[in-house]
Parts: structure tokens; sequence; C-alpha cells
């Protein structure tokens, strides 16, 4: 009978590389939900984190490079928020409380803004098997629960069903969320709930 091997230990050095570049990524991730990619630099991550701008190449060879791992994040993050649904819930309340979470993450500064079009982050993530993989898997459970929330008649049956799913997309950064908390009439649970009405909801009279 074979022995099993004991599992290999992460040496203290192994330990501190991964906590340097999980703050690196922190970093990016709250730059990138600040200003977007096309105004963060890679020297302000480097100071915020308190290296060197070399020691932070060591880690992500390009600014793309490193924004790619920030969105591959929060796209794990949403994966396992995705798990944690109750599975006996109703699609339309799943598919409410995805957009309810990812309006209070965008709300605590944690959601990174979405490249343009013609944005070398979008070319680089487009490459990234990471990315990819997740965004897919996301996108198939979500488009699920629409189709699945279009069959028992609490969603639109006549709207396509990778339109509603842009539209929900669309509200992790919404740009309406900012304005309300701007105003600073209403808590980010009551401008979440509002922006949650307009969503599913819509502004009609009913």
């Amino acid at each position: 009978m074979n022995a099993v091997s004991p599992a290999k230990k992460t040496s203290f050095k192994e330990q501190m590389l991964q906590a340097r570049e999980e703050a690196i990524v922190q970093t990016a991730n709250r730059l990138l939900a600040e200003k977007g990619f096309e105004s963060m630099t890679v020297d302000e991550v480097a100071a915020a984190v308190g290296i060197a701008k070399a020691s932070l190449y060591k880690h992500f060879p390009s600014k793309e490079d490193l924004a790619a791992a920030a969105m591959v994040r929060i796209m794990q993050r949403t994966l396992d928020f995705l798990a944690s649904v109750p599975a006996e819930d109703k699609p339309i309340a799943k598919l409410r409380a995805v957009v309810r979470w990812s309006m209070q993450v965008q709300l605590a500064g944690e959601m990174p803004s979405l490249p343009h079009q013609n944005s070398t982050l979008r070319a680089a993530l487009m490459n990234n098997r990471a990315y990819l993989d997740r965004l897919v898997t996301i996108s198939d459970q979500l488009g699920a629960w629409i189709q699945a929330a279009q069959a028992d008649g609490s969603l639109n049956p006549k709207l396509p069903a990778i339109a509603v799913l842009y539209t929900l997309f669309a509200r992790a950064c919404d740009p309406v969320l900012g304005f309300l908390k701007a105003g600073g009439l209403q808590t980010d649970e009551q401008i979440v709930e509002l922006v949650l009405a307009t969503c599913f909801e819509g502004i009609a009279s009913r």
C-alpha cells in the first residue's frame, strides 16, 4: 500500500509574496472602481501598496495584466455569490439578489469599471482564459435564471434574454448609484432598493 505524500507546506517567503500580490490586486481593484483603467497608473498602485514599481512588475508585467487580475478577482467573487444564492428561491428572486449584491459592491467602492470597447484592457481580457471562463459561467447561470423567470411570467418573455442579461450586468457599473449617493438624500441600502425597483418594475405608473 502506497503511503500518502504529505501536503507541501507553503514557505514563509511564498506566503509573503502571496499576501503582497493580494494587496496589489485589492489596490488595483479600488483604483479601477474610483477612476477606471485609463486614469489608473501603475505608479499610484505601487505607492498605495508601499512597494517599488519594479517590485510590482515582478508580479504583473503590465498595467493590463494587473487590471485583468482585478477583473478575474471580481468575477470569482461573483461566482462565489451565485453559489450562495438559495437553490429553492424563485428565478426572479435569484436575479434580484445578484443585482442587489453587485450594486452593494459598487457602492462600497469595490466594483472595477468595465473597460471601453477600444481599451487595451478589453483586448487583454479577451485573451485571458481565467476571465473568460468565469464570464461564461456567470452568463450561463444568469441566462438560465432569466429564461426560467420568463417562462414563469415574472419577466417579460418578449424581451430577448441576452438584452435582459446585459441590462442586469450594467447595474454593476450604473452611474445612477453614484449620482444618488452624491445627493446625500438616501442611504446606500435605500439607493440599492430604488435602482432595483426601476430595473425590475420600471418607471411607468402601475
